[in-house]
């Protein structure tokens, strides 16, 4: 079951990593998630329409912050999506979005850090 899901998101990009957003098959693979939690007998927390609509905000959410998300963010967020079978907006956009945070967290760090080196030579 969980073979068949990631069969069918693997199949779902047709556009890789790029200048604008990969078209997937939203309702695909709603349905996909639908089936499978049914196979495993675990309480769907939304329909697939609910889950097709929060999909399409997602991706309206990336398409703005695409262009201005650095290419290696784009290219690990979408090998990250291949290899755990998380093949939807809202991973690709959890996933950016997390990036962009640790990176941030990381250059405050590194920042803050080469202050307080400076400020000790003094």
């Amino acid at each position: 079951m969980k073979v068949a899901l990631l069969a069918v998101l693997g199949a779902q990009l047709t556009t890789p990593a790029s200048g604008r957003v990969p078209e997937l098959k939203v309702e695909a693979l709603c349905k996909a998630r639908s089936a499978d939690a049914k196979l495993m007998r675990i309480a769907e927390t939304q329909s697939v329409a609910e889950c097709v609509s929060d999909e399409n905000d997602a991706k309206q959410e990336l398409n703005t912050i695409w262009g201005s998300t650095s290419q290696s963010i784009l290219n690990q967020c979408e090998s990250d999506g291949i290899v755990l079978g998380t093949r939807g907006y809202l991973d690709l956009l959890s996933c950016i979005e997390i990036a962009d945070d640790t990176k941030s967290v990381s250059t405050a760090a590194v920042s803050g850090a080469t202050r307080i080196k400076k400020g000790r030579r003094h």
